[in-house]
């Protein structure tokens, strides 16, 4: 029996398909433009990068948010709750007829109303990375509360439900 041949490493969708994989929180990045009002995107390349001093990072290839961050200094993120789709999918460029988003602001901050966290950062460096630019933001304000996140994995969305009933240890 011959094998069939794999995609190369460098083979772009392959990756893809590999790092879907990897189950991700979605978030909502916001940013106030020097024109005003308030620019929204989808992301799941965010993360934590430092505790001391509290530091957070998100991964933006070529887009709007990127030429707004380049330029600006703070940005907003609003980690989903699992009720959340329809606005992911309204930030990630897919816009829901009579949708409308009352911003909830903290400051300079504008957040989605609704999500899991809000996490307010003023862009303390930027490093390009590949086709990527990854800023780094330390946050300045910082609210949360419970509930069940909205999940990206292998290409759709995903919740995961709190309440088990049970303690899950892996060792």
């Amino acid at each position: 029996m011959i094998a069939e041949p794999r995609p190369a490493l460098t083979d772009p969708r392959h990756f893809r398909g590999a790092l879907g994989r990897f189950a991700t929180g979605v978030t909502v990045i916001t940013t106030v433009p020097p024109d005003g009002g308030v620019h929204g995107m989808t992301a799941n390349g965010f993360l934590s990068v430092s505790l001391d001093p509290p530091l957070v990072l998100v991964s933006l290839g070529r887009c709007t948010m990127a030429e707004h961050l380049h330029r600006g200094d703070r940005y907003g993120v609003t980690v989903l709750s699992a009720e959340q789709e329809e606005v992911s999918r309204h930030f990630g460029g897919r816009p829901r007829p009579g949708l409308v988003v009352d911003f909830q602001w903290r400051g300079e901050h504008a957040f989605v109303p609704g999500g899991l966290a809000e996490i307010g950062c003023r862009i303390v460096d930027r490093h390009p990375a590949g086709d990527h630019v990854l800023f780094i933001g330390e946050v300045e304000h910082l609210e949360y509360r419970d509930g069940s996140p909205l999940l990206f994995y292998t290409g759709g969305y995903r919740a995961l439900h709190a309440g088990l009933t049970e303690d899950v240890f892996f060792y």
